[in-house]
């Protein structure tokens, strides 16, 4: 299920979600294959559950049937400042309340010096790396992140759109090329080599911030860095004679920023290819901060209209009529889109934990049901301070398929948002800061990872 990209070719190769590798063999659901009625859910990484399983990412065509997948807040145009984590909540708490929460993060986002860094650690909360998707969906629009990527063989940064379909728009930065920026583009997570590009970027992708900036519009689609427009898409260029359809993205999508081990060992050979090799924990910004990051200071969203003779019915969520997944099967309601705990599901949203008196809704929850509700765990409770399930590596990533690299399957603990000083990115090498100087990872203390295991169990993808 993972796409390959031979070495010799310098075109995109855009990946599924982390720890793919390992899932790919217990997929749960996809490519017609459904959740069950008891856990309805089929979460983008081929998983079935309730709870976050039928929030942001949830794949109605794979779910036990549409309505499993909760509505999908719509489309909010605004300009999302990364100088505090005040508005990212992690996906072991998020209820789909977008109105109160703009990211959901899976790993561990810190902040340093008023903006966000997605961190990569070779163990710890962070082994999978770390994900922000934002709680509101784009169904075009014009979407921009200012950001620096990470650098180093094996690690990638990505910012992309990514539909619960699997239509995906991607900006992709290989750590061993800070010099380009590479776009792709699929439609409903059909592989198609032909569809990437490399982007020259003026300056380096690590040392320097640079606006990315997708212009997504029904009849094209643009990718422009800092403000020059550098490839274009005609929705007209994408037809597909084989299946008689449009092979354009065209549903609502997150948007996602990302930093992951692409080079893990868990992953084929292509992908660690396409990284630059596997990931070296010895490389300078491992050995002196702990982690490799990635900063991110700004994303601007600006929603568009929806498409001409849309289903529209109210004005708040997003949701699916009918199997196609294509722009015409999408209606824009009224329907609700907050869940009233992680047992919930599309069809039973108001569902609650038996114990509402209990301390703290993740132990209730895990009292009472074995279905999961957050991926990458087991046992209904996401618990406060989830990790990523142990696959023996320390929860080191798999091989990412079938979407992007972006998406990161880990369970994130509460995210800090303690400032550090002293953080310099991108200096030359001399970077000679001690470890003291910046935000710590979060490792899995003993009693706290015996305390997860007792209550919930870890899913081993």
């Amino acid at each position: 299920m993972g796409r390959i990209l031979a070495a010799s070719v310098l075109a995109l190769l855009s990946v599924w979600p982390v720890f793919a590798q390992q899932a790919a063999s217990a997929s749960e659901c996809g490519n017609g294959k459904q959740c069950p009625s008891n856990k309805p859910c089929c979460s983008q990484y081929g998983q079935c559950g309730v709870g976050a399983f039928c929030l942001g990412g949830c794949d109605p065509l794979n779910s036990h049937s549409l309505d499993s997948c909760v509505p999908a807040p719509v489309c909010n145009s605004q300009d999302y400042k990364f100088t505090s984590l005040d508005g990212v909540t992690s996906n072991t708490k998020y209820l789909g309340d977008s109105s109160t929460s703009n990211w959901v993060s899976s790993g561990t986002p810190e902040l340093h010096d008023g903006n966000v860094l997605l961190t990569l650690s070779e163990t710890g909360e962070s082994s999978s790396g770390t994900l922000l998707a934002s709680t509101s969906y784009v169904w075009y629009g014009k979407i921009s992140a200012q950001m620096k990527s990470s650098r180093g063989q094996g690690v990638v940064t990505a910012f992309i759109l990514m539909s619960d379909v699997k239509d995906e728009i991607d900006f992709e930065f290989v750590g061993t090329d800070l010099e380009t920026a590479q776009s792709n583009f699929y439609f409903q997570g059909i592989p198609d080599y032909n569809n990437g590009g490399n982007l020259t970027v003026k300056s380096s992708t690590f040392d320097d911030y640079h606006t990315y900036e997708i212009d997504w519009q029904p009849s094209q689609l643009t990718w422009s860095v800092d403000g020059t427009i550098l490839r274009t898409l005609k929705r007209s260029d994408t037809w597909n004679t084989t299946t008689n359809q449009y092979h354009y993205p065209q549903t609502p999508a997150r948007v996602e920023l990302s930093l992951w081990p692409a080079g893990s060992s868990k992953n084929g050979e292509g992908t660690i290819a396409w990284a630059g090799g596997l990931v070296n924990w010895n490389a300078q910004d491992p050995s002196t901060v702990g982690y490799y990051y990635a900063m991110i200071k700004d994303v601007n969203v600006d929603c568009y209209p929806a498409p001409n003779g849309v289903n529209k019915t109210g004005s708040k969520s997003y949701i699916y009529t009918a199997k196609s997944g294509t722009n015409e099967s999408v209606a824009i309601t009224d329907e609700d889109t907050v869940l009233k705990s992680l047992l919930g599901t599309g069809t039973d949203m108001e569902v609650d934990y038996p114990h509402a008196s209990a301390s703290g809704t993740a132990a209730a929850a895990a009292a009472t049901s074995d279905v999961a509700t957050v991926p990458g765990l087991t046992g209904a409770g996401p618990g406060t301070n989830g990790h990523p399930g142990n696959n023996g590596n320390d929860g080191t990533a798999g091989e990412s398929e079938g979407g992007s690299g972006s998406a990161v399957s880990s369970a994130a603990g509460s995210s800090s948002t303690s400032g550090v000083g002293g953080f310099s990115q991108g200096n030359g090498g001399q970077n000679t800061k001690s470890e003291a100087s910046f935000p710590k990872e979060r490792g899995l203390q003993s009693s706290m990872f015996a305390a997860l295991v007792a209550v919930f169990g870890l899913l081993v993808l």
